[in-house]
């Protein structure tokens, strides 16, 4: 009988640390936390395997030659866009840590389970500036995912004609670099659907492998913009939770002072009575 009630009561011992280490987490941050690494991973990943799949496409196919010397050419651009991945996988690590552990520290369950702790000016002003910089945040990936589109609508027109190379079989159809600017003007680097460049590249691998990579780094461009938003309900909710913490913290110190005062004087006027009893 007294081993079924240790068990009992070692399983309602568990159960509850389970509630209360489930109810700690801040479930809105996590998840957000989550899908902004899966999302700045995808982009990171597969924006950077698709730039250098643009690269082998120019070299083999449009045969553009890197410039030497500091002349700034589509090879350099095509440099600089994969040191900003660089820093957008770095800068973004930290910024999730940083969000998750504010999550932490404002969810109910922690203060509970730490006792009462005092919300300070600090703790909202840092949720305020945390606040700003998802709001600015969310417009960076609003912006990389515009600019993201531009390549994979490029792809797609390239993509698309070599799908249908049956219906622009009789036309004279050229892909001009100039176009894009990807070329000086006085360059001529392109490549005509009749022409045997033409057949390779739509037969080769690198082709298709980076208009799909240019997909997937749109889509994870997209998942960083919904995080960023989710981040913003949750901070908005942090915000308002110490905003209505602070205020019922400033309510009970004058409550506890006004009673305190109450309890002196009722203390006095006793004194007061038992020495003029006496």
């Amino acid at each position: 009988m007294e081993e079924n009630m240790d068990e009992s009561q070692s399983q309602k011992g568990c159960k509850e640390c389970c509630e209360r280490c489930v109810g700690s987490l801040p479930w809105a941050s996590l998840i957000a936390t989550i899908l902004l690494y899966m999302g700045v991973a995808l982009f990171c990943g597969c924006g950077h395997e698709a730039l250098s799949g643009t690269v082998t496409i120019l070299q083999n196919y449009f045969e553009v030659i890197r410039a030497t010397g500091d002349t700034l050419d589509v090879f350099t651009i095509i440099d600089i866009l994969k040191y900003i991945i660089y820093g957008l996988a770095a800068g973004f690590f930290v910024f999730g840590v940083l969000l998750l552990v504010e999550g932490f520290f404002t969810t109910g369950a922690i203060r509970d389970l730490y006792g009462e702790f005092k919300i300070t000016v600090c703790g909202r002003c840092l949720t305020a500036f945390l606040m700003f910089l998802a709001y600015l945040f969310f417009l960076v990936w609003l912006g990389v995912t515009a600019f993201t589109s531009l390549p994979v609508f490029m792809y797609f027109n390239v993509w698309s004609m070599c799908q249908n190379t049956s219906s622009v079989e009789g036309a004279n159809l050229c892909l001009d670099l100039r176009q894009f600017g990807a070329v000086t003007i006085s360059e001529e680097r392109k490549v005509c659907t009749g022409s045997e460049k033409f057949f390779k590249m739509c037969e080769s691998n690198e082709l298709d492998l980076t208009f799909h990579l240019f997909v997937c780094a749109l889509a994870g461009a997209g998942a960083a913009v919904i995080a960023m938003v989710h981040f913003l309900m949750a901070l908005a909710a942090n915000w308002g939770y110490l905003k209505d913490a602070s205020r019922m913290q400033k309510y009970e110190d004058i409550k506890s002072k006004e009673e305190q005062e109450l309890h002196d004087i009722h203390s006095t006027r006793s004194k007061e009575r038992l020495n003029a009893y006496t």
